[in-house]
């Protein structure tokens, strides 16, 4: 059975940071995951993704050259580090993996993923 738990949300001021981090088990991040976000009200967005050997990393607009997505294999752990946040950055953050081998253009889509984490709360606030 595939479990992911996310950590490391919280409360943060304006241009403060972050890491986020996903723990797997019953299935690695060696393939594939990535980190998505919803806002209330707002649709499930994709954040950053990780896939291969590499590994190659892939980001959304919105968080380009502020967000970093990394792989630790032997700890079974993916992580987002997050800097420079911003308010329109508060959302749930979820983690999410599946099987197979999507390519680069599929990994934004929520229905390339099979497994996902329950959630963590970032707030970007003063």
């Amino acid at each position: 059975q595939v479990q992911l738990v996310e950590s490391g949300g919280g409360l943060v001021q304006p241009g403060g940071s972050l890491r986020l981090s996903c723990a797997a088990s019953g299935r690695t991040f060696s393939t594939y995951g990535a980190w998505f976000r919803q806002a209330p009200g707002k649709e499930r967005e994709f954040v950053a993704a990780v896939r291969g050997p590499g590994p190659m990393t892939y980001y959304g607009d919105s968080v380009k050259y502020r967000f970093t997505v990394s792989r630790d294999n032997g700890k079974n752990t993916m992580n987002l580090q997050m800097t420079n946040l911003r308010p329109e950055d508060t959302a749930v953050y979820y983690c999410a993996t599946g099987t197979g081998s999507p390519i680069s253009s599929r990994l934004r889509h929520v229905s390339t993923y099979e497994y996902w984490g329950q959630g963590t709360q970032v707030t970007v606030s003063s």
